[in-house]
């Protein structure tokens, strides 16, 4: 399946009348900064095109980076939860799920790609890049997966695995021990519906204080029993932290 999807691509390519879009130098620069070389460098030019570029090629909207980031999001999700499922032994598929979901989460891939400055070589056209498209989580997320998709057909599954635990599951501490990284209420949802506990429900309990200095508390339920209780001033800080001291209540962190 990887060679007939890998010689379609190549097949496209040879079809297409391409824009030079990256410099050899630039690919060399991108190429360090992944610790992988390219065999096919048209792989690499294909995972960093967004879609607004090709109207500057004026090419088919399948030479866009989406396939690319399908197949890499496929990947990457294979290879965490193979290395959760080896690492925790004895926690269980909600546990797992939760910690998945952060680790391939838009946010922590957003931040490895700009610890890599992939925004400067992501092809975009000038409306895009003038709307700070090489700065969008979303995009720079979305590049980041077809950067995967795009070693695992250049490479191997291997050279994929390797990539994701040099850049990612290397970090795995440091991402899971920081609240700043997480966003409770989506591992809390995760939780709750790999469990088939149904979805959370967010309860506002009280509203104090005047309008312009309101402070919310807001519970957390699941299957009706109050998991959590937060206090903010907004109705989404406080289930952020109704959300956290739910999962620490059930021991997720």
């Amino acid at each position: 399946m990887k060679n007939i999807f890998a010689n379609f691509l190549n097949n496209i390519f040879k079809r297409q009348e391409k824009i030079v879009s990256l410099s050899e130098i630039e690919i060399a620069k991108i190429e360090a900064k992944l610790n992988y070389n390219f065999n096919n460098k048209d792989f690499l030019i294909h995972a960093l095109k967004h879609r607004s570029f090709l109207s500057v090629t004026n090419e088919s909207r399948l030479l866009s980076n989406e396939r690319l980031e399908l197949l890499g999001d496929a990947v990457l999700g294979m290879v965490v939860v193979e290395y959760l499922f080896k690492k925790f032994p004895t926690k269980e598929e909600g546990d797992l799920t939760a910690i998945k979901s952060l680790l391939v989460s838009r946010k922590i891939l957003a931040r490895a790609a700009r610890q890599i400055k992939l925004g400067n070589f992501i092809l975009l056209n000038e409306a895009e890049e003038k709307a700070g498209g090489r700065n969008r989580s979303s995009i720079l997320s979305d590049a980041y997966e077809a950067i995967i998709g795009a070693i695992y057909l250049d490479g191997s599954l291997q050279t994929a695995v390797d990539f994701i635990n040099e850049k990612l599951l290397s970090r795995i501490n440091e991402i899971v021990s920081e609240d700043r990284n997480k966003n409770f209420k989506s591992i809390l949802l995760e939780y709750s519906q790999g469990n088939s506990l149904g979805a959370p429900r967010y309860k506002v309990k009280r509203e104090d204080g005047p309008d312009h200095e309101k402070l919310f508390t807001i519970e957390v339920l699941i299957k009706d029993e109050v998991l959590g209780t937060g206090k903010g001033n907004s109705k989404k800080k406080a289930e952020q932290i109704a959300a956290n001291n739910a999962l620490k209540k059930i021991n997720i962190l």
